[in-house]
């Protein structure tokens, strides 16, 4: 009887060992990346112009983008995940299939746009139903390097997006 309760308990054990399997794949199919990342080793995130106060009035906003230090080429190929905020270029029915993710709001509307290693190019086939300008995302697809050029902004890296949800920290 012993043996009956403890072979159950065991395979009750391993059932619950089995749900969890997916949850832990599911953590690991991915690389967490913070904008610092982007960055080459030892430069600013955030270049000194933008960290002050923008003068509105001066030249169009794509004319004011700081130079980029580079880019890193770490995470090619690699499935990555990063937050930030849209900037709509492309829709597809009421959805965003192409955008510039932006490291903080307002980022290449409202204020200069970051240097070209702090703006992502994302793609996706399932459009997105943004819910503006100020809504908070995490991205989770293919990244790499990829120099282009939009009339808003030099952009230095691409992420083919499998996953767009709303930021949760």
């Amino acid at each position: 009887m012993v043996n009956h309760h403890l072979n159950r308990r065991l395979l009750m054990a391993g059932m619950g060992a089995l749900a969890l399997i997916p949850q832990i794949a599911r953590a690991q199919d991915y690389i967490d990346l913070s904008w610092s990342d982007l960055v080459p080793e030892g430069q600013p995130a955030l270049p000194p112009a933008l960290q002050s106060l923008i003068d509105h009035d001066q030249a169009p906003m794509n004319t004011q983008q700081p130079r980029s230090t580079g880019v890193r080429n770490e995470w090619n190929g690699q499935i990555v995940r990063l937050p930030g905020f849209i900037v709509p270029i492309e829709y597809s029915g009421t959805g965003v299939t192409a955008f510039i993710l932006v490291p903080f709001v307002g980022a290449c509307v409202h204020v200069p746009p970051p240097p070209a290693n702090q703006l992502v190019f994302v793609t996706t086939e399932r459009p997105y139903q943004s819910e503006g300008l100020f809504e908070p995302v995490s991205v989770t697809g293919m990244f790499g390097v990829s120099s282009m050029s939009t009339e808003l902004a030099e952009i230095g890296y691409a992420l083919s997006a499998d996953l767009i949800t709303p930021y949760q920290a």
